[in-house]
């Protein structure tokens, strides 16, 4: 019985015509709020996934360095060491420095790091990312170099020229001192479509060794299986090491953008629940006219015996089938958005002519989107839990009625 009651003043026709129309308002509303917010979280998401794929493809999780005036480290035992550790895939030597290439009257200032070509690939990602070349051509010339694409087209060259590095050391002659030069070999270009291409690349660790003239590695960059677990890694290496080694993580380089990616997307859902809070409001309206629109009726069943704990349940099933429906159809109409938007978007860029997302401004050139599963759970939760407390105070109301004074008015 309570459940046709709920049914009935519902979905049922017996009702006034503005109190159907804010009924469906508030059943539209919390469609609206509830598909826009899943839409906008699974956009966040993508972007989020994208820039970790190109930021972070070619960012070390860890990098480990000699600390200033500490005796010089065994980097084979700290290498060994560090390779021990379960949650590590990869321990790689690096050599790294600031050059000035030249190539014609054009000049971009580059920071080089050098790796071993085996390491590279253990710990980059920069073969799925390569343009043009390949990474063999740095094993086989002497002084090869793989350029990032902002680089190239700021200096104006190609796989196969040649430009000319500034070294960081001074050749002394008799007849002065001189910058030392040297003609290095444009062997690849990658391009991660984002500021690395414009600052970074990459040579052997032959080739960086004769280029800095200096002996000795400046540290290990460390891959992770887990990203997660870098805190728990470094925290390893200083119980075993202490002081002696300097230890920087990804979220130190790169943390402050991913963080501020999270402050956004908690924020521009702070905001969408605000259209699912005017949605519930809409409810308290709706109920609060159902509630004086059947006054007679709620009279009559308690009249028949109907209780106040039941009579509240009708209310609040009432409310929570309005909300419900329109938190089902958004939830539906959400993620199905969500799989498709890029989609969407190609097809919105061809009917209007124009690029969304300028891939020279934003390095992205497409709507990206991730729907997690996660977030559409919560947000059906906190919907849910918005209109539960709107329907509350109308179905407490309706259990408050007196069927006495209602009938003797009636």
């Amino acid at each position: 019985m309570i459940a046709e009651l709920i049914f009935r003043y519902a979905l049922g026709g017996r009702r006034r015509g503005f109190t159907r129309f804010v009924a469906r308002a508030s059943m539209l509303g919390m469609v609206l709020g509830v598909a826009s917010l899943i839409i906008v979280l699974s956009v966040m998401n993508g972007f989020s996934s994208e820039l970790h794929r190109r930021i972070l493809s070619l960012t070390p999780d860890l990098q480990l360095t000699e600390q200033p005036g500490i005796k010089a480290l065994p980097w084979e035992d700290v290498r060994a060491h560090v390779e021990g550790i379960p949650e590590v895939k990869a321990a790689v030597p690096f050599v790294s420095d600031t050059l000035l290439l030249t190539y014609g009257t054009q000049q971009a200032g580059v920071r080089v790091a050098g790796y071993e070509i085996d390491g590279m690939r253990d710990l980059l990602a920069l073969e799925d990312h390569l343009n043009a070349g390949s990474l063999e051509a740095l094993s086989l010339e002497p002084f090869g170099i793989v350029l990032g694409s902002g680089i190239a087209a700021r200096l104006g060259v190609r796989v196969g020229d040649e430009v000319t590095a500034l070294l960081p050391t001074l050749s002394v002659t008799p007849a002065g001192v001189f910058t030392r030069q040297r003609k290095l070999l444009v062997v690849a270009e990658f391009e991660v479509g984002s500021s690395l291409d414009a600052q970074q690349a990459y040579v052997s660790s032959d080739t960086a060794e004769r280029l800095f003239a200096r002996g000795g590695i400046d540290g290990l960059h460390v891959a992770l299986d887990k990203r997660d677990s870098t805190d728990l890694v470094a925290a390893s290496l200083v119980d075993r090491f202490g002081s002696t080694l300097g230890i920087s993580t990804w979220q130190e380089s790169q943390g402050t953008l991913f963080a501020a990616i999270r402050m956004e997307k908690v924020t521009v859902a702070i905001l969408l629940l605000a259209v699912i809070a005017v949605a519930a409001f809409n409810i308290v309206s709706t109920l609060t006219m159902a509630v004086t629109e059947k006054a007679a009726d709620i009279a009559v069943l308690r009249v028949m015996g109907m209780s106040r704990a039941t009579l509240l349940s009708v209310f609040l099933g009432y409310g929570l089938v309005l909300g419900g429906i329109g938190i089902a159809i958004g939830t539906g109409l959400g993620v199905l958005l969500a799989f498709n938007i890029p989609e969407i978007a190609i097809i919105l860029e061809q009917l209007s002519g124009s690029r969304l997302f300028d891939p020279s401004v934003y390095y992205i050139g497409r709507l990206p989107s991730e729907l997690q599963w996660l977030d559409v759970t919560l947000t059906v939760a906190v919907a849910l839990a918005l209109t539960l407390l709107a329907t509350f105070y109308p179905a407490l109301r309706a259990a408050s009625i007196r069927p006495i004074e209602v009938l003797q008015d009636g």
